[in-house]
């Protein structure tokens, strides 16, 4: 089984995998409404418009294990992503990123080392996880690092679709 066959649900409860973004280069974020690093919506969706039709996408993940800060309903995420940040990218549903409950997906991601070798648990909201178009974990981005960071810049540009 690869990154593209664990069973997802998207934030309305439809069934999918990262497979409907196969050949695309995909930016996984463990995302929350009321945390100090919500604001990241806004250069997550700057990517998302620059890269888009490129052959990438934001993957937003809600999680409410970090001090509680998504709290809200499927509805109340959708509304608050789309008119507080405009977020034109897919949500999937609520899920645990950490612990006994940690959803399959996560369970696979966290295997993946971050630039300072660091593996295990996710630290926050906002740690991102680039997965390249074939369904592999490549990049490891720590919660504080902004998704316009450069570092971040060039590993979406090097996994871009040919």
């Amino acid at each position: 089984m690869t990154l593209h066959d664990i069973p997802l649900r998207t934030l309305t409860g439809e069934p999918t995998t990262l497979g409907a973004w196969k050949g695309k280069a995909v930016l996984l974020v463990n995302v929350a409404s009321r945390c100090g690093l919500t604001p990241q919506y806004e250069g997550l969706e700057r990517l998302q418009q620059t890269y888009g039709d490129r052959g990438f996408t934001v993957l937003g993940v809600p999680c409410n294990q970090f001090a509680g800060q998504e709290p809200g309903s499927a509805e109340e995420i959708q509304t608050f992503c789309s008119t507080t940040y405009g977020v034109s990218f897919p949500l999937l549903e609520k899920v645990d990123v950490n612990g006994d409950g940690r959803h399959p997906l996560y369970v696979e991601l966290t295997k993946l080392e971050d630039a300072d070798g660091g593996a295990g648990d996710v630290q926050w909201n906002f740690e991102k996880f680039l997965v390249s178009p074939a369904g592999e974990p490549v990049a490891r981005i720590r919660p504080r690092t902004e998704p316009e960071a450069p570092e971040v810049v060039a590993a979406i540009e090097a996994q871009l679709p040919a």
